[in-house]
C-alpha cells in the first residue's frame, strides 16, 4: 500500500515542487479536516511518523497540578498513561484518531492540498521565468479558452491573450508555435507565464537565430518597432566595417529574412541601418518615402519636424499612419510630418504674424497726450492708433473718465501722429529721388561711351597702314568699296559701311581719295581720313561737316 509520503513524493516530482512544500500542505489539510471534525479548543498539530509514512495528529497539553483548562491542560496521572516519564511543567502529545474523519473532512483536506500545491507551484514558476522574460520558446497549443490559447512548454502552461496575438494568425489544437515570454503574473486569475507572438523581441529573437552575424555580435539590433500582422521596422549596426548590416539581415537571394517573413505570416519587414545622427536616422527610418529635409525642434524633448514632397507626403504617413508612426517608436523621437505645401503656408502665416499690426498708442505720448489717458485706452483694449482713429467720438465717450475734451485732445494727437507719418514717408521719397537720378545718368552715359567708336587719329592710321600694307599699289582703286574699313570694330563705322555703298571720286596721278563726307551716316568718321595728296578740292561745308565734329 502506498503511504501518503510516498504520495507527496510523486506529486512533487510532477508538479515540480519542493516535497517538503506539500507535506506542509497535507498537515495544514489534515488539521483544518481535525479541527471541523473533533470540534474542539484543543491546540492540535500534524506530523509525519516515519516509521509507517503516514500523518498523524495530536493533542498537545501541558501537565500541571491542578487542571484550569481542560482542553490545554492534563494531570500528571492522565500523562503519565499516555507517557510514563511524564512530569509537571512539560508538554505532553495525545494522539488523536484519523480513521474517524469523515468523508466531508476528507474533501476539506483536499481542497487544502490543491490550493497549498497551486500556490507552491504558482511560486516556483515565477522564481523560474521571472528573469527570462523575452526568452524565445518553443510551444504547442493545448487547449483555447475564451479567445486566449493555453500552450504547453513542457514544465509549465503558459497563456497565449488575445492582446498579445497577431491579427493575421489563428492556431488549432496541438500546433506547435514559439512565441517570446512576455512575464510572469503571480496573482489574479490569468496567473503563470504570460507568452506573446506579437511583441517585438519576437522578430528580434528570430533574427538571432537566423543571422550568425547578429549571433555572434558583428551586427546588433539597435531598436525595433512592430505593428503584429502588418509591418515591422528593425534598426541593425555593424560592428565591423567590411560587414554589411542591412545585407546580412537580408541574406543571399533574402533568403534570411524570407524564413522570418514565412514564420510571421507574410508581416512586411523593413530593416534600416542604424546611425547616431537623428537626422540621418530618422530619414532612413520614414522609407521609402523621399525626405526633403528635417528640423530639430527641441533635442531634450526630443521633437523634430520632417518636411517631404508634396507627392511623398501620403507615402511617408503610411497606410492609417502606419509608417511615421513606426519611425517614431523606432528613433524614439516626436515626428511632426508636413508637406512642401503645408509648411510654406505655415510660413506666410508667420511671416504675416510677424508684421507690426499697427503702432502701439504709447506714441501718442510724444503728441499731447496724458499717460493716465493712455491707461484707460489700454484697459478698454485700444492697443493701437489705427484702433484708435477708426472709432468715433461717441464710442471714445463711452470710457469711463473720457469726456469731450479728452477726445478732443485724442482726435488732435492721432491727426498729429499721420501728420508727422506723411511728411516721413514724403522725404523719404524725396531724398531716394534724388539720389537714383543722377546715378540713372551716369549709368546711361556709361552705356552710350561703350557702345560708341573710337575716334582718335592714331588708331585709324593704324588701321589704314596696315590695309595699305596688304594691297600694295592699289590704293583702293580696284575696290568697289574701301578694305581699309572692313575690319574696324566700330559701332558705326561697320553700321554704315554695311548699309551703304561708298563713293570714289576720280583718280589723280599720285594716288585714290575717298571723299568719307559722301558716305552717308559716317557720322563718327574722323577728318584725318581725308587726307590726300596733291588734292586741290575744297571741302564741301555740308558734306564734311559731320567729319569736323569730331
Amino acid at each position: 500500500m502506498v503511504s501518503i509520503y510516498q504520495s507527496i513524493e510523486m506529486l512533487s516530482k510532477e508538479k515540480g515542487i519542493d516535497p517538503q512544500i506539500v507535506l506542509d500542505a497535507v498537515k495544514d489539510a489534515m488539521l483544518a479536516a481535525a479541527r471541523k471534525h473533533f470540534r474542539s479548543q484543543e491546540e492540535l498539530i500534524a506530523d509525519l511518523d516515519e516509521g509507517t509514512g503516514n500523518i498523524q495528529i495530536y493533542s498537545v497539553k501541558q501537565v500541571v497540578d491542578a487542571v484550569e483548562d481542560p482542553s490545554r491542560q492534563i494531570t500528571l496521572s492522565a500523562a503519565r498513561r499516555i507517557d510514563p516519564n511524564a512530569q509537571v511543567g512539560i508538554e505532553i502529545r495525545d494522539p488523536k484518531p484519523t480513521d474517524v474523519l469523515g468523508r466531508i473532512s476528507a474533501q476539506t483536506a483536499k481542497q487544502v492540498i490543491l490550493q497549498k500545491v497551486r500556490e507552491a507551484e504558482r511560486d516556483s514558476v515565477f522564481s523560474e521565468f521571472q528573469g527570462r522574460s523575452g526568452e524565445l520558446v518553443n510551444c504547442s497549443v493545448k487547449r483555447l479558452e475564451g479567445q486566449d490559447y493555453l500552450v504547453d512548454m513542457g514544465k509549465t502552461e503558459a497563456r497565449l491573450p488575445k492582446k498579445e496575438q497577431s491579427r493575421v494568425e489563428t492556431f488549432s489544437v496541438g500546433d506547435r508555435v514559439r512565441c517570446v515570454i512576455k512575464g510572469v503574473e503571480r496573482g489574479g486569475k490569468s496567473s503563470g507565464v504570460i507568452v506573446s507572438r506579437a511583441a517585438p523581441e519576437l522578430v528580434m529573437r528570430l533574427f538571432e537565430q537566423e543571422v550568425p552575424e547578429i549571433y555572434d555580435n558583428t551586427v546588433t539590433i539597435k531598436a525595433c518597432a512592430r505593428e503584429a500582422g502588418e509591418r515591422t521596422k528593425i534598426a541593425v549596426f555593424s560592428r565591423d566595417r567590411d560587414v554589411d548590416s542591412v545585407g546580412a539581415c537580408v541574406g543571399m537571394k533574402g533568403m534570411r529574412v524570407q524564413s522570418i517573413i514565412r514564420e510571421l505570416r507574410g508581416e512586411k519587414i523593413d530593416i534600416i541601418e542604424y546611425s547616431d545622427d537623428p537626422v540621418q536616422y530618422v530619414t532612413k527610418a520614414l522609407s521609402p518615402a523621399k525626405i526633403s529635409r528635417v528640423t530639430i525642434l527641441d533635442p531634450v524633448d526630443k521633437h523634430m519636424e520632417v518636411v517631404v514632397d508634396d507627392l511623398q507626403l501620403s507615402l511617408a504617413i503610411g497606410k492609417r499612419g502606419q509608417n511615421v508612426r513606426l519611425a517614431a517608436k523606432l528613433v524614439g523621437w516626436k515626428i511632426d510630418i508636413k508637406s512642401e505645401e503645408e509648411k510654406r503656408r505655415e510660413m506666410e502665416v508667420k511671416m504675416a504674424d510677424m508684421v507690426i499690426s499697427g503702432a502701439p498708442v504709447s506714441v501718442l505720448l510724444d503728441h499731447g497726450v496724458d499717460e493716465y489717458i493712455i491707461e484707460k485706452l489700454v484697459a478698454a483694449g485700444i492697443g493701437t492708433v489705427e484702433r484708435l482713429g477708426s472709432m468715433t467720438p461717441e464710442q471714445l465717450e463711452a470710457i469711463p473718465d473720457i469726456d469731450e475734451t479728452v477726445v478732443s485732445q485724442v482726435q488732435s494727437a492721432v491727426v498729429s501722429f499721420y501728420g508727422e507719418y506723411d511728411e516721413q514717408e514724403a522725404e523719404a521719397a524725396d531724398l531716394q529721388a534724388e539720389a537714383g537720378a543722377p546715378e540713372s545718368e551716369r549709368e546711361i552715359e556709361a552705356e552710350v561711351e561703350a557702345e560708341a567708336a573710337p575716334a582718335d587719329s592714331e588708331s585709324l592710321d593704324a588701321v589704314l597702314d596696315a590695309a595699305a600694307a596688304e594691297s600694295p599699289g592699289d590704293d583702293f582703286a580696284d575696290a568697289d568699296t574701301p578694305a581699309a574699313f572692313e575690319n574696324i570694330e566700330t559701332g558705326v563705322l561697320e553700321h554704315d559701311l554695311a548699309r551703304h555703298e561708298s563713293a570714289l571720286l576720280d583718280q589723280g596721278e599720285d594716288g585714290d581719295v575717298l571723299d568719307l563726307g559722301r558716305v552717308e551716316g559716317l557720322s563718327g568718321a574722323p577728318s584725318t581720313l581725308r587726307s590726300v595728296a596733291d588734292s586741290s578740292e575744297t571741302e564741301d561745308p555740308e558734306t564734311s561737316d559731320t567729319i569736323r565734329k569730331s
